[in-house]
């Protein structure tokens, strides 16, 4: 295994050392061995999705990793004891084994598996380990849910429909090789990032006997119970079997109010729909409470503004006195789950930029269990989850500077949790990552906001000593960095740069007003955040300011432009899959009314002028730093046509550039993990071709 890792890390570096033809680019051969690589994204493993079982004793999760010989993500189930002893893999092999859910009586397991080429569910019963598949669904399976009684699971999957015709196809004669007939489309979400473009079809619920037989569709109708994007309806059944809960936008204008989902209940007998919640806006994530008399959900008023925070609401089990449970929190709430006894709801949130799982009674009343769950491989965190026993014993996914992709168990009200699931320990033991610390500065902006970040300085930092520069920047524009481990950042200061990444305004989990700064405003006054921020760690000592450079992804692209449009104090910058004429952007990309009612007031016909004044396409005459432009050609978030404008404006402008076009990636680049390898090693070789020595 190591030698096939060795010789795709030379490969790798060969590529780099071939695409810029400099002595300096053989930087990426020279690794030291002790410090964490780019092929180490092969060797690193995430466990996410931690399952307790119903008596509170094991724990079954699924572990992440990838394929160094065929170039694939990989994901199998592994199972642990509460106390962290006897940690092993209960399925093994190429075949994506995910979404773990026990029975109630703790038996069996049901889970999503490609084993047979296809994602279909699957039972593994716990006593003997056999396994059995119980769909051949068409369309992958999603958003499994055992009935109470343990005797079936209710799923949603997609419903293939005809779509538009306009005549009968052409007769092709006996024999002859035509080209493939042209495709229509009439919805206006026709592609999306990660999926392509859509086949005709809605989401449906259904529902298959846990011993199997065909499944039994619940559902009916051209209306899609989820989303054809890939968003299930969140099943939750009812505690005496006879119905399901769950969220959905089933509103005739979904296209165009595709946040407006509500929360219905649907009777298992035979498929009728009643409608619970009534408001413009999202309802989602219902939970039912034990004794089946209240729902909890998440939500806000849609006032149509860049960033919202989500509540917690209660209602009766009828839909009927729904109020805002008043945590006194101005953050997101997401992921609710039911106390055993009743007594109240567990939920994750963001709070400057740390993932907390927390405790609110109902009569507002909250307090926090535990912090730092999260389980990604970028300081922008997401994927957190956790679960919860009978008696109060808890796992979730956690995630620090230093550690990467763990689980941890705990009791609530019982001190700290413990970390029982390390995969990545022996690794980080072998190469130690660079240190983390926060940072608190003032804006140069006029309001002088507090903006929080977080450095990270090579393993064998020195402080009398000159180190390279990176501002990274985070996408969204609406999310936030943390102290969570980031392998891309480590990867730069493991090459001997600080790092310094950063919340500025527009991050979420400092409020909804800080988060608000940048409606109608973007990219704005987040330069003078950014730009501070350099200021301030260069205060430090240990920069050395010939060579700062900046690179960022998505949102943290646009910025990146931003800045050196707005500075020439950078040696040379990497924008990753950015938006550059957001006109064009509004009407290419796969989330169109988000840009013309959500991030503009109007459409680009209506306010050109706005579209035009924020568009880093129209600043770029002021551009002299040498730009790299990265993108997927699958990339539908940010489409490759946008990076195209930014590069071939820059060689209009005859300003030192590249363009690197990723086959087969959507949005993100690391669809692959040579890919991801590829990006990392491509900055820092354009940053070290443009370094001053």
């Amino acid at each position: 295994m190591r030698n096939h890792l060795d010789n795709l890390a030379q490969k790798l570096s060969l590529a780099a050392l071939v695409l810029f033809l400099l002595p300096g680019a053989a930087f990426a051969q020279q690794q030291r061995s002790d410090r964490l690589t780019p092929y180490d994204i092969f060797r690193l493993q995430y466990s996410v999705d931690p399952q307790i079982s119903p008596d509170g004793r094991r724990i079954v999760y699924v572990r992440q990793s990838a394929n160094v010989m065929d170039d694939t993500r990989e994901s199998n189930l592994w199972i642990v004891n509460f106390d962290g002893s006897d940690d092993r893999a209960l399925t093994s092999g190429h075949d994506n084994d995910t979404s773990p859910r026990w029975s109630p009586d703790g038996t069996r397991i049901a889970y999503l598996s490609g084993a047979d080429g296809h994602t279909q569910i699957y039972v593994r019963w716990m006593d003997t380990g056999q396994t059995a598949r119980l769909t051949n669904m068409e369309t992958g399976p999603a958003d499994i849910s055992w009935s109470p009684d343990g005797k079936q699971i209710g799923f949603n999957a997609r419903v293939h429909t005809a779509g538009p015709r306009l005549t009968d196809p052409p007769h092709v004669p006996t024999g002859a090789k035509w080209a493939d007939p042209p495709r229509m489309f009439d919805s206006l979400v026709y592609r999306f990032n990660g999926m392509g473009y859509l086949p005709p079809g809605t989401t449906q619920i259904f529902l298959v006997a846990a011993d199997g037989g065909a499944p039994r569709q619940v559902s009916r109708g051209d209306v899609s119970y989820g989303s054809a994007t890939g968003g299930g309806p969140s099943l939750v059944w009812s505690t005496d079997g006879k119905s399901l809960i769950f969220s959905a936008n089933l509103h005739p204008d979904v296209d165009f109010n595709p946040s407006d989902t509500e929360v219905y209940e649907m009777s298992v007998a035979d498929g009728g729909v009643r409608q619970l919640t009534q408001r413009m806006g999202p309802d989602n994530g219902p939970a039912l409470s034990p004794d089946g008399k209240l729902i909890a959900y998440t939500g806000y008023d849609d006032k149509f503004q860049g960033h919202q925070t989500t509540h917690m609401y209660l209602m009766n089990r009828d839909g009927s006195d729904s109020h805002m449970l008043s945590l006194k929190l101005d953050r997101d709430v997401n992921s609710l789950r039911w106390a055993g006894d009743g007594s109240g709801i567990y939920f994750l949130y963001d709070d400057q930029g740390d993932t907390k799982l927390a405790f609110a009674t109902l009569d507002g009343g909250m307090h926090n269990i535990t912090q730092h769950v999260g389980n990604t491989a970028n300081a922008g965190g997401g994927g957190a989850s956790f679960s919860f026993g009978p008696r109060g014993e808890y796992a979730s996914t956690t995630s620090l500077p230093d550690n990467p992709g763990g689980i941890t168990a705990g009791v609530a009200g019982r001190g700290d949790p413990r970390l029982i699931v390390e995969p990545n320990h022996e690794l980080i033991a072998q190469k130690p990552l660079g240190k983390v610390e926060e940072i608190w500065w003032d804006s140069s902006a006029k309001d002088k906001r507090k903006i929080e970040g977080w450095i990270i300085k090579p393993p064998d930092f020195n402080p009398s000593k000159k180190y390279p520069f990176i501002l990274e920047i985070h996408g969204g524009p609406y999310g936030n960095y943390g102290d969570r481990f980031d392998v891309e950042k480590q990867l730069y200061a493991a090459m001997g740069y600080v790092v310094l990444y950063s919340n500025p305004r527009g991050s979420t989990s400092y409020g909804e007003e800080f988060s608000n700064l940048i409606h109608h405003a973007y990219p704005g006054d987040d330069f003078y955040d950014l730009n501070s921020g350099v200021d301030a760690v260069i205060a430090k000592g240990y920069v050395d300011t010939d060579n700062l450079f900046v690179t960022g992804g998505s949102g943290g692209g646009v910025l990146t432009c931003w800045m050196v449009d707005n500075t020439q104090r950078f040696r040379a910058a990497a924008s990753n899959y950015p938006v550059i004429n957001w006109t064009s952007w509004t009407l290419t990309a796969d989330i169109p009314i988000i840009g013309s009612r959500y991030w503009f007031p109007s459409a680009p016909w209506v306010v050109p002028d706005q579209y035009d004044q924020r568009s880093v396409l129209m600043h770029i005459k002021n551009v002299t730093t040498p730009t790299m432009i990265m993108v997927g050609e699958e990339d539908f978030r940010t489409p490759a046509s946008e990076s195209e404008q930014y590069y071939e404006a820059l060689k209009l402008l005859k300003v030192d550039t590249l363009l690197v076009r990723f086959p087969g990636e959507p949005h993100g680049l690391s669809r692959k993990p040579s890919h991801q390898m590829t990006k990392v090693m491509y900055v820092a070789a354009w940053f070290e071709k443009h370094k001053k020595k």
